[in-house]
């Protein structure tokens, strides 16, 4: 029989079956726990960076107190406790690799209990786990199955709504700190042995027909309420959240703060197709075939890139072969979202030399960052439908 842990969680790489004892255990860096800012996590911005930041800071900072509350009541609908919630946020962390975000969900995890030592609550909590990992290091992998395994050990809806905003949120978090890191000049720290995502399949978006469906019900307007028609009827119109939000509208406040990430920063972008571009790439890499065909919609002038995106890296670096500003982007996004823990300063210096102010190269990293968290969603929380054939 395997003997239970009764140590605690000393350690940020954390287990599947924890103790559930209450003893007081402490993370290797403590302090991490109690950082004043726990989204950028304490990174001293020059005043000009602050103040243009400050649009995504601060409902990302609201989007944090509703995620990662100090105490989460459970119910029938909502199962997703305190632990839970940590637990998947660190599991993701380690996964991109930013040492000073895998010590603070560390620090803020180890003195918790976690569940019971029984067969379910193991199982339960190795399916929560493996799901989270999945989804933030290979997003392509997600099915219909992998939703099917979380309802089998009691995630309600709601609580698929708040696993998958977690991911997402600490997917885009992770990505900031790794630019503000390159762009105040702050060595990268790899750690050994660390993965890099793979693009996704370049058959996933062989047919240009292919549409995105919800997975999960969306509010039903004839009970919803105030605050979420509300909250339905301001994000909705926004083009990136047109279909997500009417599942997203169940948690109304984490949907306006998202709501509010993505207003400022499609207002902050530089050159719309440059931020197109950015957003095909991140959806090509990510296989998130729903995110690839809106942002083809929206921004129609790079049909002459669509064949390049959909093959991959190989055929893109083709395509840009004469055009080093485009290449660099695109190099830029492809690193940020496979490796983001690799991010240098050289490789945002690279943007800077090819022309990009220091502004503008920032809004469109930060974009990615962006779309990596709603391909996240759109993977997580809907499915794609092929074309009827004759």
């Amino acid at each position: 029989m395997e003997r239970r842990r009764t140590e605690g969680k000393n350690h940020w790489y954390h287990e599947t079956q924890s103790s559930a004892s209450r003893a007081q255990a402490l993370p290797l860096v403590p302090e991490a726990a109690t950082v004043n800012d726990p989204f950028l996590l304490d990174i001293a911005l020059p005043e000009d960076q602050a103040a243009n930041l400050d649009g995504i800071v601060t409902p990302a900072r609201k989007l944090y107190a509703l995620l990662f509350p100090q105490r989460v009541t459970v119910n029938r609908l909502r199962t997703f406790s305190t632990y839970d919630r940590l637990s998947t946020a660190l599991t993701v962390a380690q996964v991109f690799g930013i040492q000073r975000l895998c010590n603070h969900y560390a620090a803020r995890l180890a003195p918790l209990p976690g569940p019971d030592s029984s067969r379910e609550s193991n199982y339960r909590l190795a399916q929560i786990t493996q799901y989270a990992r999945q989804l933030a290091a290979s997003p392509s992998v997600i099915d219909a199955r992998a939703r099917q395994q979380l309802e089998g050990v009691g995630l309600t809806q709601y609580d698929v709504v708040v696993i998958t905003q977690i991911i997402g949120f600490v997917a885009f978090q992770a990505r900031v700190l790794a630019i503000l890191q390159a762009v105040l000049g702050q060595p990268v720290r790899v750690i050994p042995g660390m993965e890099i995502q793979q693009e996704a399949d370049a058959s996933l978006f062989a047919d240009a027909d292919i549409t995105w469906e919800p997975a999960i019900d969306a509010v039903d307007l004839r009970i919803a309420n105030a605050p979420q028609m509300e909250s339905l009827a301001h994000w909705q119109p926004l083009p990136e959240l047109r279909l997500l939000a009417p599942l997203l509208a169940h948690e109304h406040l984490q949907l306006n703060a998202l709501g509010e990430i993505c207003d400022k920063l499609t207002r902050a972008m530089p050159n719309k197709q440059l931020a197109g571009l950015t957003a095909l790439y991140t959806a090509r890499i990510n296989g998130s075939v729903g995110c690839f065909a809106e942002a083809l919609q929206r921004t129609p002038q790079e049909r002459s890139m669509e064949h390049a995106l959909r093959s991959g890296e190989r055929e893109i670096n083709r395509e840009t072969a004469d055009n080093p500003q485009i290449k660099a982007l695109l190099q830029s996004v492809q690193l940020l979202t496979c490796a983001a823990d690799r991010f240098s300063p050289l490789h945002f210096s690279l943007l800077v030399e090819q022309g990009f102010t220091r502004q503008a190269a920032v809004s469109l990293l930060m974009g990615c960052a962006l779309n990596g968290w709603l391909n996240r969603l759109k993977i997580a929380l809907g499915q794609t439908t092929f074309p009827e054939t004759e």
